[in-house]
């Protein structure tokens, strides 16, 4: 009798009152307070850039585009080392340690390149394998999955809703430092929660060949392999901030847009080399473990009931048209990020300059904006949890590429109510806390129809011994997204209306997206 490794999970972790396994929460609680660290610091990084470096908006909002396209792009490199070597525990932890560091030196004004550099590539070891892991908690098609996903949404953004009340008052009322230590904390408190609780966690997310040895828990041997590997992340990116300087002294005119592009070029190119340099011993490995007879721990049962023993196995033709199904809606995922990102940039600005910012008589803070999403999130999340729930009982069920189709036409929507906010900004000179609210509302709405179905949805559909490669690949088209966020504004700018343009980039391909949904969920072969 064979076992997935999902399987093993299921019966290995107790589960809760709520009737999911208690490792979930232990997720969720890790995440919550990573997007804490995360959230925080990025409420903070344009208005720091531009009241206190003194960057021109142009510029910051290019720190910002390049910022959050790596910070998304990096995952490929860790969700391809977790899955071939490291495993999602260790590869979670070495992310956790690498944004910690970067958090903290974020509080330091001479190390500002460093702290982005740490939190770029800490994020690529974390982000992709929390989420795989969400899902290897449950067997290929239970019901709860979707649910779960759900859940662990609620807590990245309870952490998100928190961040710029702490980290963005600290930072702008007390000293920009007081409020990027407050989001290293939240990191610490974060790796704590994972490293602490792992034992909730059953039997997964370890290195290949871990279950092999019987071994259960991570070794000694382990936890010297995670620092290591986090001093050589430092290392790596210490030595490359000697470059960086050498292009901000040689090119004065367009510095700081050669340094970006510099990081974004040794960003691919680290990836690239890793991947190159590891492909010969994951060959050889493959070749040594073909060898031998595969435990049962090892092998995973397909959908179709195929047995595939060897993680390096081609796809079948089934898991290449899911793969595809999943690398389309990522083209979709690209656009929809791209008007949503808007949140940390434009939208901030147009907070700090254009809004009436004062709540029972006094100011806040512009960066508090950025809580209302999250707070938005924490509220309606459940609701859609039972909305989907009851659509599926009466029948009237949306596939997830159709619920992803409504969250673009809502999100257009949001744009129509922004490009109103600008237009009665620029007559009467600020407006008031309402149109942003009601934007945020719209832009929330969409984001529960396509955010969390979309990583149930790779989940489902992504072959289980590359599930966070493919997890990583989902977060590529938000590193892309990120980037075209940023320099959208720039782009645009003289050729289109701004707001015209999102609006007819929202809504155009929603609508697309259903059209094309009977396709997808024939290519998904019942998994959609």
């Amino acid at each position: 009798m064979t076992t997935s490794p999902s399987a093993g999970f299921d019966e290995a972790v107790d589960a809760s009152p709520s009737g999911h396994p208690r490792g979930l929460y232990v997720l969720f609680g890790a995440e919550m307070w990573e997007r804490f660290s995360y959230y925080g610091m990025r409420a903070l990084l344009v208005l720091y850039l531009t009241k206190h470096l003194k960057f021109s908006r142009a510029e910051a909002l290019d720190v910002y585009a390049t910022y959050t396209g790596l910070v998304y792009l990096t995952p490929l490199l860790g969700g391809f080392l977790a899955d071939k070597f490291l495993g999602q525990r260790k590869a979670i932890l070495i992310g956790g340690s690498l944004m910690a560091l970067g958090h903290f030196a974020m509080a330091f004004e001479p190390l500002l390149n460093l702290a982005l550099g740490l939190l770029i590539l800490g994020n690529g070891f974390f982000k992709p394998n929390i989420s795989t892991m969400v899902g290897q908690l449950y067997p290929q098609h239970d019901p709860r999955r979707d649910g779960a996903y759900t859940i662990f949404y609620m807590g990245i953004n309870l952490g998100a809703f928190f961040s710029p009340l702490v980290c963005g008052t600290l930072g702008e009322t007390i000293g920009w430092h007081y409020g990027f230590g407050a989001a290293g904390v939240g990191m610490v408190f974060g790796l704590t929660v994972f490293a602490s609780l792992q034992g909730w966690l059953g039997t997964g997310g370890y290195p290949p060949g871990h279950h092999e040895r019987g071994e259960l828990r991570l070794l000694p041997a382990d936890w010297v392999h995670v620092a290591l590997i986090t001093l050589v992340g430092v290392g790596i990116v210490s030595a490359a901030l000697t470059p960086a300087g050498a292009i901000l002294r040689s090119v004065p005119t367009y510095g700081k847009s050669a340094v970006l592009a510099y990081w974004t070029v040794l960003a691919f190119a680290l990836i690239g080399f890793t991947m190159l340099l590891t492909r010969d011993r994951a060959v050889k490995a493959a070749g040594a473990h073909a060898a031998e007879p595969s435990p049962p721990a090892a092998q995973v049962t397909s959908e179709e009931g195929e047995e595939t023993e060897d993680v390096n196995a081609p796809f079948t033709g089934a898991e290449w048209q899911r793969t595809l199904v999943i690398l389309i809606v990522a083209i979709f995922s690209i656009v929809f990020w791209m008007g949503f990102e808007q949140a940390g940039g434009t939208f901030t600005l147009f907070a700090d300059q254009k809004t009436e910012r004062v709540l029972f008589g006094h100011d806040f803070p512009a960066s508090w904006y950025q809580s209302v999403n999250p707070l938005l999130i924490f509220i309606l999340a459940p609701l859609f949890s039972i909305l989907w729930t009851r659509l599926d009982r009466a029948r009237f069920g949306l596939t997830s590429t159709a619920k992803m189709g409504v969250g673009l036409i809502l999100l257009g929507l949001g744009f129509v109510i922004m490009a109103q906010a600008e237009r009665a900004a620029s007559t009467d000179g600020k407006v008031g806390p309402s149109w942003l609210a009601a934007v945020y509302l719209l832009n929330t709405l969409g984001e529960l129809c396509l955010s969390p179905i979309g990583l149930s949805l790779v989940n489902k559909l992504a072959p289980a011994r590359v599930a966070s490669l493919m997890m990583a690949i989902w977060f590529l088209s938000t590193a892309i997204a990120n980037y075209l966020a940023g320099k959208l504004e720039s782009l645009v700018e003289g050729r289109f209306d701004f707001w015209g343009f999102l609006i007819l980039t929202s809504i155009v391909p929603g609508v697309i997206l259903l059209a094309l949904t009977p396709v997808l969920k024939k290519m998904g072969h019942g998994r959609l």
